[in-house]
């Protein structure tokens, strides 16, 4: 059975459960699953795992990630994005480029973000958009997230029915949780002019870019000229747990000890983000959580041989 990682890069218009539903039918297996939502508008990297591949995805979800964007001054929107009807209008004819990098940097370093309203974050049991859509007033909590980089890389001046406006180009990376649609909305909001997003591409998960992405056309013809036999892309597990977390190579006894779902002693104790286990095979063996002085598996790849 087919199982590791595969990079899709994710086309607008689709869902990233769309995306789901056609590789489960590409690689001919159910047991597929997808590391981090893209909305529809968005491009870029989506990670699907396949087979035991989905095991991973759990700890690629909390990976830090980058996109390119343009954010559009001078509008708000519902959604915080060009997907949802327009709010309200403001002026950008004092927005000029110090003033606009001075907004940038608030925005840059650790801060407290309120999340989109229009989210799938759960109020009360109950999605937020959907509370929104049925013309509730959604006010979400504001959470801490990590904004480690946010360059401007051009600023153009555009119009909508005949009201200046302003597109910013530009490249965030950011902790997982981070909403960009938020960052848009937010340093509108700092100039006094609203904003929202107007494109979305990300292009890497952890350690894994656009150019390991595959689009689902590339795909489809490999499957189509290939047949039952076609051989798709995946990348095995040992080499995509070791593109998105932290290794650790294991002595033949260690790595038996965890296949027989025992503890061993923790390489770095304290270290807060999980650890690649690898055998001396270069096998994945498990998942381990070394945050005391004995390490735990979060899950084992690789159970001891009889």
């Amino acid at each position: 059975m087919s199982e590791g990682l595969v990079v899709v890069d994710k086309p607008a218009g689709w869902s990233s459960h769309d995306v789901v539903a056609r590789c489960r039918r590409l690689y001919r297996t159910r047991k597929v699953g997808h590391a981090g939502t893209l909305d529809p508008m968005a491009t870029g990297v989506l990670v699907l795992g396949v087979g035991r591949g989905t095991k991973l995805l759990t700890f690629l979800v909390g990976a830090d990630k980058e996109y390119t964007a343009t954010i559009r001054l001078g509008q708000a929107t519902i959604t915080d994005d060009a997907e949802g009807e327009v709010t309200a209008v403001g002026d950008v004819a004092g927005t000029d480029r110090p003033a606009l990098d001075a907004a940038v940097a608030r925005l840059t370093g650790d801060i407290e973000q309120v999340p989109s309203s229009v989210s799938a974050i759960k109020v009360k049991g109950e999605r937020s958009y959907a509370r929104v859509r049925a013309g509730e007033q959604v006010e979400l909590a504001a959470r801490p997230v990590r904004v480690s980089r946010f360059d401007v890389l051009d600023v153009r001046s555009t119009e909508a029915e005949g009201h200046p406006e302003l597109d910013v180009d530009v490249v965030v990376e950011v902790s997982s949780g981070t909403y960009v649609r938020a960052l848009a909305r937010d340093l509108g909001a700092d100039l006094g002019c609203h904003g929202h997003l107007t494109a979305l591409r990300r292009t890497r998960v952890g350690g894994l870019t656009l150019a390991h992405a595959h689009t689902l056309d590339e795909l489809s013809a490999l499957r189509e000229s290939g047949g039952e036999d076609a051989l798709l892309p995946l990348t095995p597990l040992e080499q995509a747990a070791a593109a998105a977390l932290v290794t650790r190579e294991l002595t033949e006894p260690e790595a038996r000890a965890l296949g027989y779902g025992q503890r061993i002693d923790s390489a770095s104790p304290g270290r807060t983000e999980p650890v690649a286990a690898l055998g001396p095979d270069g096998s994945l063996v498990a998942v381990l959580d070394e945050s005391r002085g004995t390490a735990r598996a979060h899950v084992v790849f690789a159970p001891a041989s009889s």
